[in-house]
């Protein structure tokens, strides 16, 4: 007769996340995994095919959390001015996983962007003022936003800095004028 499995998927990949969310990637093993739930590797590689698998997961699961917790909240009336204090807000209060997702080489990496430029559209575009942008607008847009809202992060979320979110919220409006009044677009390209 057949064990019963005693540790599920959700199990797992809420022991992979608490990894990663006190740890980082680095340290995204199995070994380490199955520690944080007090077992062998064996239950891991009985759910996913490979650690790679379980990343994939993991990462889904991360942005599912993103798209549908951290993102959305509406916090100033301005859409772009919202997402950049949410993804702040998200650097401070949970540094770590952060770091982890947005800063490290082994994070979320390419899809992490993509991930960031498809919700940024999604949610850019259902704004009037922004809907009839272009593609590369909307490219240009995202990336200066991207490279200032990231600096603030990176920045606020080590202690370096402490603007308030009045002063966030200016800042951000007026990257968005200078960026949309400007006649050629940032191309700056990602790996």
């Amino acid at each position: 007769m057949a064990r019963k499995k005693t540790i599920t998927r959700d199990q797992i990949l809420k022991a992979a996340y608490e990894v990663v969310a006190t740890e980082g990637f680095t340290r995204f093993t199995a070994r380490n995994i199955a520690a944080k739930m007090k077992c062998s590797t064996q239950p891991i590689y009985l759910e996913f095919k490979n650690m790679d698998d379980l990343k994939s997961a993991l990462i889904s699961q991360i942005y599912d959390y993103l798209a549908t917790e951290v993102f959305p909240i509406e916090r100033r009336g301005d859409i772009i001015v919202d997402l950049t204090l949410n993804y702040i807000g998200f650097a401070n209060k949970e540094k770590r996983l952060y770091r982890a997702l947005y800063l490290e080489e082994y994070g979320g990496g390419d899809s992490m962007q993509q991930f960031s430029f498809d919700l940024f559209v999604k949610s850019v575009k259902k704004e009037p003022k922004y809907s009839e942008l272009s593609t590369d607008e909307l490219q240009s847009l995202h990336t200066g936003v991207w490279i200032v809202a990231t600096g603030l992060a990176a920045l606020m979320s080590s202690g370096i800095i402490h603007p308030t979110e009045d002063q966030i919220a200016k800042l951000m409006t007026e990257t968005v004028d200078n960026i949309l009044s400007r006649d050629t677009p940032i191309d700056i390209t990602y790996k």
